[in-house]
């Protein structure tokens, strides 16, 4: 028998081909790392490029006079009285107001009072007249407000709208963006924080401009807290029950593989399953925020269910063990001892789901979750709070602007995009947070 003489200190061919596959491999990863990483800074880019403008918005400081002939002709100051004067009545004030701070600004111009009026946002009118509804003793003054300039005034300050585009549209002219421009510099009009994105609801087709998300976020808070309450105790419940303490027989097992499948199961199943059961056999209303956090806490129960089952697993059977050794119940060893060590993983997995649930549009669309919500619902009627008739989401809100025509919406639809990624990564730092500060060692 014939000993090898090769030196392990020597590199045999063998360990050189070993060798240089672990590079390959390591070099693969890096690769496939770095794509990842170039793909989403192009995502991000592309979406906080396009979307960071709707969190700025174009004002026009205006003096608008308030006759009392047309707004309260009988002086009884009563808002139910004048209430009576619609918007138009309140349009020619604010057309007067703007051609007296061209004439104040000693600007010419060749357009019409209509053209010049144009400049001013529709919303504009409603928002006058709001305010002197609430504070009717400005009748037969003169206010100082800022006013909302027009979809395409405001795109031109954001550099979405040009000269050459301006030409080309017939909603707006090169003359008017020189107008603005002279306003601008002479500190009429002024683009700055716009708070209004986040707090305002929906506008109309025609007028971007005064677009918010405020309603689709208070949906989006409902529809959470419909899931946390319901999804999170059936789901732990659940999960403690399947591991601690069902029997290991075939119905276990067909119980864990269905969970696993409907946490595979499309987002848009679960839509279909919520309108054929809370909507056209349960009779609930078909938007309200109840039915949509009741389809999506079915959509996140069996991700609750799998984190927290990893999170009781993880825990050692020894804990288990020496609970029992010391005369403790089955019951005792697992709420006294295993659920407290679990609880980071269960939290964790709570959020994760929570944050999946904000994120999804497919089931809400299929609940009908597409209403044009213009107002708030008033506090304490029947279209408020979980049982409304009409709600809306994030997601959805996102889709709804992405299928409007208007340019300005296509802003606001990345806005609303990155207002929702906030979200989501707030709720996923909470949970590494929440998981660092409750995970005990053992």
């Amino acid at each position: 028998m014939t000993m090898s003489k090769q030196s392990l200190l020597v590199r045999d061919e063998r360990t050189t081909r070993r060798n240089a596959a672990e590079v390959r491999f390591r070099t693969y990863g890096l690769c496939a790392i770095g794509i990842a990483a170039m793909a989403l800074v192009v995502l991000l880019t592309t979406v906080v490029s396009s979307g960071v403008g709707a969190f700025r918005q174009t004002y026009i400081m205006l003096e608008i006079a308030l006759p009392e002939a047309k707004l309260d002709v009988m002086g009884t100051r009563d808002p139910a009285v004048m209430a009576k004067v619609t918007t138009f009545g309140y349009a020619p004030m604010l057309r007067d107001a703007l051609l007296n701070k061209l004439a104040e600004q000693e600007i010419t111009t060749s357009l019409s009072d209509k053209d010049v009026a144009g400049m001013i946002s529709k919303e504009a009118v409603a928002t006058v007249r709001n305010h002197v509804l609430a504070n009717p003793d400005l009748v037969g003054g003169t206010v100082t407000l800022d006013v909302l300039a027009e979809g395409r005034i405001d795109g031109y300050f954001k550099g979405r709208v040009t000269m050459q585009s301006a030409g080309l549209d017939r909603n707006t002219s090169p003359e008017a963006l020189q107008i603005a421009q002279s306003l601008a510099d002479a500190g009429v009009i002024e683009t700055r924080f716009n708070w209004h994105f986040l707090t305002a609801p929906d506008a109309s087709d025609q007028r971007p401009e005064a677009a918010g998300l405020g309603v689709a976020i208070l949906g989006s808070l409902y529809m959470m807290l419909v899931v946390l309450v319901l999804a999170l105790p059936i789901g732990v419940a659940a999960s403690i029950y399947l591991e601690e303490f069902a029997p290991k027989n075939r119905l276990s097992d067909l119980i864990e593989v269905n969970i696993s499948n409907l946490a595979a199961v499309p987002s848009i199943v679960f839509g279909i399953l919520g309108l054929a059961i809370f909507i056209n056999f349960a009779g609930l209303r078909q938007s309200s925020p109840l039915v949509g956090g009741l389809v999506l806490t079915l959509m996140t129960l069996p991700t609750i269910i799998i984190s927290t089952r990893a999170a009781l697993k993880s825990v050692p059977p020894s804990i288990r063990d020496a609970a029992l050794g010391v005369g403790a119940s089955k019951m005792q060893s697992v709420f006294h001892h295993v659920l407290p060590l679990a609880a980071p993983g269960i939290l964790t997995g709570t959020i994760i789901g929570l944050a999946q649930a904000l994120g999804e549009t497919a089931p809400l669309l299929l609940i009908g979750m597409v209403a044009f919500v213009r107002e708030y619902p008033a506090p304490y009627s029947e279209t408020a709070g979980l049982f409304g008739e009409a709600a809306t989401a994030l997601p959805v809100q996102v889709f709804n602007w992405t299928q409007r025509a208007d340019p300005g919406f296509a802003e606001r639809a990345s806005g609303a995009i990155i207002t929702l990624l906030v979200f989501l990564a707030v709720m996923n730092i909470a949970a590494v947070l929440l998981r660092r500060r409750f995970e005990r060692r053992w």
